[in-house]
């Protein structure tokens, strides 16, 4: 659920959801999500991106990309031979 707030783009964001005019973004210290209007962020950012003190943070994405893997990769249970799903 999107709460209205006030956001500035200080602090570490991650793109959620992009549009056409705005965009959701996850304030990634509170995990509260917000929206702002897409012309407030860097241009060429993506849904995922992190973007610190309204810049895009390219290392950071990464991190967060190979966080979510090993945390996908943890949570897969293996299908035993011959089990067709």
């Amino acid at each position: 659920m999107t709460v209205g707030c006030v956001v500035g783009l200080v602090g570490p964001l991650q793109v959620d959801v992009l549009e056409d005019a705005r965009a959701r973004v996850v304030r990634l210290d509170t995990g509260q999500d917000c929206t702002v209007e897409r012309w407030a962020l860097p241009t060429g950012v993506r849904e995922g991106d992190v973007v610190v003190d309204g810049r895009l943070e390219p290392e950071a994405t990464e991190r967060r990309r190979q966080e979510v893997a090993l945390r996908r990769a943890r949570l897969a249970v293996p299908v035993p031979p011959g089990l067709e799903l």
